[in-house]
């Protein structure tokens, strides 16, 4: 799914987000408010994962988005 239709509509997608990334608190989720580079930025925070590692996690799970 394009980035863009996520950053839209980022309370809906947020909490599939958590449930994907289940490190994730709400205040994260307030704090990312669908910013793809904030997002990743977390990611890599709180799973201590490479810039490319969570950037092939996010474009895998932004494209199985319905």
């Amino acid at each position: 799914m394009d980035w863009n239709r996520i950053e839209g509509s980022w309370k809906q997608f947020s909490g599939k987000a958590k449930e994907h990334w289940g490190k994730l608190t709400d205040d994260d989720m307030d704090q990312i408010n669908g910013n793809r580079e904030q997002l990743e930025g977390k990611l890599q925070e709180r799973y201590g994962k490479s810039k490319d590692e969570v950037r092939k996690e996010v474009d895998d799970w932004s494209s199985n988005q319905n």
